[in-house]
């Protein structure tokens, strides 16, 4: 992972080890040019990545805004409700054709949730594995071979 100074020092602010005004006088005298912005951008999007390394998006997203939570809880009722009506209707004698429509909604939400899932709270994460040429050597043969 990046353990930069600004990073470390971000991190620190965030948990409450460091104020917000003493990493601003820290950061005071911190300055990149225009170049020096571009190739670190740069470094970061056009260079390959040792293998193994973590790659992590710079912004990733947030899965605590209140609207992500809403949708959290308007999928697990509608789950609920739609297994339970299937539950009442297996238990009712209810006909096949109501009872996979009940289980195609549940499914669509809980495909929705997954959705949101991936999109606003995973971290975009990537770990870096490089191919490399294989050389597979003949296998010794460890048994005899008979003739006739």
């Amino acid at each position: 992972m990046m353990d930069d100074t600004i990073t470390t020092l971000l991190r620190k602010v965030a948990s409450g080890k460091v104020s917000v005004e003493d990493a601003r006088t820290a950061l005071e005298d911190a300055s990149l040019t225009e170049d020096q912005m571009q190739s670190a951008i740069d470094h970061g999007v056009f260079n390959l990545a040792e293998s193994g390394t973590v790659v992590s998006a710079s912004l990733a997203p947030s899965g605590g805004s209140n609207l992500i939570m809403i949708f959290f809880v308007w999928g697990i009722f509608w789950s609920c409700y739609w297994v339970f009506s299937m539950i009442y209707g297996l238990a009712k004698g209810w006909d096949q054709q109501q009872l996979a429509y009940h289980l195609a909604m549940m499914l669509v939400t809980l495909c929705l949730m997954g959705m949101a899932y991936l999109k606003f709270v995973l971290p975009d994460t990537i770990i870096v594995k490089h191919g490399m040429n294989k050389f597979v050597p003949e296998h010794q043969k460890d048994w005899r071979e008979y003739k006739w």
